[in-house]
Parts: C-alpha cells; structure tokens; sequence
C-alpha cells in the first residue's frame, strides 16, 4: 500500500512540474491597451477672429494666421441656424473649436457673425 501512495504522489508532483514548465515556456503578451474613438484627437481649443480667406476646394477656413481644416464632423452655425462652408464668408466675425490633429488644426465647432457696416460705431 506504500508503494502505491508513494508511486502517486510521485506522478502527482511530475505532473505539476510538468504544468509549471510549460506554462513558464508561453510567452507573456501583454493585452493591448483599450482604444480610444481617436487617439489622435487632441483637447479642444477656443478661437476667434475674422475670416481672411475661405478656399472651398480644399475645405478650409483661414481666421487670422491660423488655417482650419473643415471637416464631415465640424459644426457650423450662422445666426443660431445650421450652415455651411459656403455660407462663410471673407470679412466674417467667427468663433468656435479646433483639435491640432497631426499637425492639423480641425475645426469642431464654427459660429458665424456677419460683419458690420462700417458705420455702425458708437461715438
């Protein structure tokens, strides 16, 4: 009886040994980190100024020094209603967002005043 409570015990511990030694043999994948909607996608950045120039081609917007990328995702407004690239124009007062994505600054957000005559100063 011995013998056979010894001979288990042995193929016990071989097994576990064996178990432990492949298992140390797989190689450690680390899990891959959760993805955000756009990594790339930075924080939002407020802006405001006047539109120097619009090119329609190419979608965008240029407001002061600084070109913004109009995208299918920017929302434009114009007098608290839905607009369009087309509904911008030079001399316009603008404000809104933009991301820097990859060296582009993407408008998220453009909210269109019209410019004023030139007379309508205060004195």
């Amino acid at each position: 009886m011995k013998k056979i409570i010894a001979l288990t015990l042995l193929c016990a511990v071989a097994a576990l040994g064996v178990s432990q030694t492949v298992a140390a043999d797989a190689p450690a994948t680390p899990p891959a980190p959760a993805k955000k909607a756009n990594p790339a996608k930075g924080r939002a950045v407020p802006y405001k100024g006047e539109v120097a120039a619009i090119d329609q081609q190419a979608k965008t917007v240029t407001v002061g020094e600084r070109v913004f990328q109009i995208t299918s995702e920017t929302r434009i407004r114009k007098q608290d209603k839905p607009a369009t690239l087309a509904d911008v124009k030079v001399g316009d007062q603008v404000t809104g967002q933009y991301r820097d994505v990859n060296g582009k600054l993407e408008a998220a957000s453009v909210y269109v005043r019209e410019a004023k005559a030139g007379g309508d100063k205060k004195k």
